[in-house]
């Protein structure tokens, strides 16, 4: 299974999903559109950022409030990376306001994405003050989490974060 993501004009973006009924596709605004489409096949888009899912749980739903954590991770760190959000916790998942979350992988960057989609902001808002979070990100800062490994990180991760829109 892949996400392919494209970015444009709201107006545009919305063109190519409405010619798309049939494939599962979320529409999304933040400080740019932005249009993800999951599927098994091939992408519609015609240049699309490509991802494999490495990890998913939930599904993707036409509403809602998506953070996307865009992690640059060096080629020696990718078996180490994948192994541990592979192996986590799934702790998200119980926090309420939860939908989905996606572990992508990409294939012609370095930079991978953890995409989480929410009810809304606040109930993503929850999830970082909740004893999920906490637990999830207890060894956050300590000699054996992943952040303290600087050699696997070539720079400085970045969050994106987006309003589901079906207009």
């Amino acid at each position: 299974m892949k996400i392919y993501m494209t970015t444009g004009t709201h107006d545009f973006l919305k063109t190519i999903k409405d010619e798309h009924p049939g494939e599962t596709m979320v529409l999304m605004q933040g400080e740019d559109g932005l249009l993800i489409h999951e599927s098994e096949g091939d992408s519609v888009f015609s240049s699309p950022r490509t991802y494999d899912i490495l990890d998913s749980s939930g599904e993707l739903t036409e509403e809602g409030f998506v953070v996307c954590n865009n992690i640059p991770v060096t080629d020696e760190g990718r078996p180490l990376f994948e192994y541990r959000f592979t192996n986590r916790a799934g702790l998200v998942e119980e926090v309420e306001g939860f939908i989905s979350i996606r572990v992508l992988r990409p294939q012609s960057s370095d930079t991978y994405v953890i995409m989480t989609q929410w009810k809304d902001e606040k109930s993503f808002l929850g999830w970082q003050e909740s004893n999920q979070y906490k637990k999830a990100h207890a060894k956050r800062g300590t000699e054996s989490g992943i952040d303290n490994k600087k050699d696997i990180f070539p720079r400085s991760s970045y969050v994106t974060k987006y309003h589901v829109t079906t207009i």
